[in-house]
């Protein structure tokens, strides 16, 4: 049977609180007494149950990370910025798929309850009233990444959506172009999508420009393939705006198909600036968000919540910038 906490106290002479103490790091224990303890532990193999420790000191050391999509091309950069704080911080994470919808969401915040996991870092496309009631059920503080609360009644992290979108538009509106699309799922204001569509439409307008929408009912590359194929044969646009990669370079697709030039004839501009948009030809000029820090500084958000430590603020708003690339640039 696995050593017990009970058999590395009887090992090192020591009592079980002892033990514990050399475990969770809780209280000042004498160097020598500490050994004991350590070399017991080495002697017998011993793997402290998580659960077990959880029972008790109520933590668990364990997080819930609950993404839309775990195979979407920036979340490896956002993840691996959560492992490495929580991994400073001593925390491990489960994470978890809800391919975005609303049922899967709520279970699984209702599994990482049953699992006693710390805190939850959540990432969703839109949040609901039915998102807020299970949060306020389960009792866990929770962090949004790259998800919005209206409202402000959950910490979250984010860019400015909105302003990102507006530089895009401007950056086609100076080179000329006068008919700018917006390539994305037509969605409410709430959403990541929306806020984007949102900053287009208030640039557009007020630059006197007349608006595009090309709508799709996924944001992956097959859906908008076939948008904005459809989109040329009745009105060609001379630019659009992507609301990801992956959208982006199907509109690159679908203009090389039409026997249209990128940038000559249609300019592109994408929004997240994964690896896709370098490797895109022609290359796919686009809106860089700092993956990393996103997944980074949820975690250490989290850690502060967990820790009593002092918030500033329950909005954090981190930078992004304009990677120009070969599909705005003109000869």
């Amino acid at each position: 049977m696995s050593a017990t906490i009970y058999d590395v106290a009887r090992e090192a002479g020591v009592s079980m609180a002892t033990v514990s103490r050399v475990l969770n790091d809780t209280a000042v224990v004498k160097e020598d007494t500490k050994k004991r303890v350590v070399d017991a532990i080495a002697k017998l193999s011993y793997r402290p149950n998580a659960v077990a420790r959880g029972l008790a000191s109520k933590k668990t050391k364990t997080i819930g990370v609950i993404v839309p999509d775990v195979s979407a091309a920036f979340m490896a950069e956002l993840v691996r910025g959560i492992e490495d704080v929580a991994r400073m911080y001593n925390y491990h994470i489960i994470l978890c798929n809800s391919d975005g919808t609303l049922q899967r969401e709520i279970d699984l915040v209702g599994t990482m309850w049953e699992k006693q996991v710390d805190g939850v870092i959540f990432m969703s496309p839109k949040l609901q009233p039915e998102h807020i009631d299970t949060f306020e059920e389960a009792q866990l503080p929770i962090i949004l990444c790259r998800t919005e609360d209206p409202e402000r009644r959950i910490p979250s992290v984010n860019i400015n959506n909105v302003q990102a979108a507006r530089e895009a538009v401007a950056l086609l509106a100076g080179k000329g172009r006068d008919r700018i699309a917006f390539l994305g799922a037509a969605v409410e204001e709430a959403t990541l999508t929306g806020r984007r569509r949102e900053g287009y439409a208030q640039e557009a307008t007020q630059r006197g420009l007349s608006t595009v929408y090309i709508d799709t009912s996924k944001e992956d590359y097959a859906t908008a393939l076939v948008a904005v194929r459809a989109q040329l044969n009745i009105d060609r646009p001379n630019a659009i705006l992507a609301a990801n990669d992956e959208m982006a370079i199907a509109a690159s697709h679908a203009c090389a198909d039409a026997g249209l030039r990128v940038p000559d004839d249609v300019m592109i501009v994408a929004f997240d600036n994964t690896k896709l948009t370098e490797l895109a030809r022609p290359q796919l000029t686009t809106i860089a968000q700092p993956m990393y820090d996103y997944g980074a500084v949820a975690m250490r958000f989290l850690t502060k919540l967990l820790r009593d430590e002092p918030v500033s603020t329950y909005l954090v708003v981190l930078p992004h910038q304009i990677v120009e690339r070969t599909s705005t640039l003109t000869r």
